[in-house]
């Protein structure tokens, strides 16, 4: 999975001999297109027509972000896969029995990583009062896992997401405060992010969810279809519903990380009008070098028992999805970090 992150706001994207060339005024790069998966815009740079026809033809999709990370658009090829696994797919999301089940089996995998995670956080806590704080709100989540198994309908199980969310981000704040005192993170903020680990937080989420609708399209799903997340226009609710799994798994482990190693910090952000923290653009490039090598890391899945690269997964679990849509597995498999 190779991924291109143009991060100039001068850059200039066009079509030269088959290769795609990034202008950044007299210096360029050549880039050949059989090389690449994806490509990721981060600033404003210029594509020109060609340049996303050519690309859009070759299979390698086109998405931008926004500086807190928003998905802006995503530009894809032709929609692939057998038109049969998008009828059961819509017919999924019209039977309220199997809506339920899919948007649950979602939200299991969420909270069995969030748990894992707070878990881990624990046990390396310091401190009685702090190591007791974490320990209660793991077992709060443990509580609000086994009342998914009862929830009845979308409505509880959201509810029931939001606050094992909340009740995880607790333990966030306080194994961060541990090991970097100056991030001064309290609570999980969006539109924009209020602190420099949400600024983060927000803008890998945007990564990820690239990467999913990716890989939702490229098995033949609909990105706009979803379970757990309500159906509006241009909202990709199937790949915000996949990327709940990966949300603690892979994003909040890579930034968590990051922020304790301190390869990333409150140098990498800066507040702008409204109290609105934005990562600066050497922010930004650190991230996507950083993340870049973490996509490369492999990482057990604990389905197929074996170490697979994380650039990898949401192929796998949109795999996985499409065979138990068509009837091929009895339920869907969330991925949960086996550690």
């Amino acid at each position: 999975m190779r991924t291109l992150y143009v991060t100039e706001h001068a850059a200039q994207l066009r079509i030269r001999k088959r290769n795609l060339v990034v202008q950044l005024g007299r210096d360029s790069r050549r880039v050949p297109i059989e090389t690449l998966d994806a490509v990721v815009l981060t600033g404003r740079a210029d594509v020109t027509n060609e340049a996303i026809g050519e690309l859009v033809a070759r299979g390698v999709r086109i998405s931008a972000l926004s500086m807190t990370g928003r998905l802006r658009f995503s530009v894809g090829g032709p929609t692939k896969g057998n038109v049969l696994l998008r009828v059961a797919q819509h017919r999924a999301a019209d039977d309220r029995g199997l809506r339920s089940e899919l948007a649950r089996w979602f939200v299991a995998g969420k909270l069995q990583n969030c748990h894992r995670a707070v878990a881990r956080w624990s046990a390396a806590a310091h401190g009685g009062v702090e190591r007791w704080k974490m320990q209660r709100e793991a077992d709060a989540i443990k509580d609000r896992l086994a009342a998914l198994v009862l929830a009845p309908d979308e409505d509880t199980i959201r509810g029931i997401e939001g606050d094992g969310s909340r009740r995880y981000f607790r333990v966030m704040a306080l194994h961060l405060g541990q090991s970097n005192p100056d991030l001064l993170f309290e609570r999980r903020s969006r539109r924009p992010p209020r602190d420099v680990t949400n600024a983060f937080l927000s803008f890998t989420y945007g990564l990820v969810l690239t990467e999913v609708i990716g890989a939702l399209e490229a098995v033949g799903l609909d990105p706009q279809i979803g379970y757990l997340h309500r159906p509006r226009p241009g909202r990709p609710a199937l790949a915000l519903d996949m990327l709940e799994e990966f949300r603690v798994a892979l994003a909040d482990r890579f930034v968590v990380a990051a922020l304790g190693r301190r390869q990333l910090g409150p140098g990498d952000a800066e507040v702008r009008a409204g109290h609105a923290v934005y990562l600066t653009d050497d922010g930004r490039r650190k991230l996507l070098s950083l993340y870049d090598r973490f996509r490369q890391q492999e990482i057990e899945h604990p389905l197929l028992r074996s170490a697979v690269p994380i650039a990898l997964l949401p192929t796998i679990q949109a795999t996985l999805l499409a065979r138990h849509l068509r009837g091929d597995l009895p339920a869907y498999p969330p991925f949960v970090a086996v550690r």
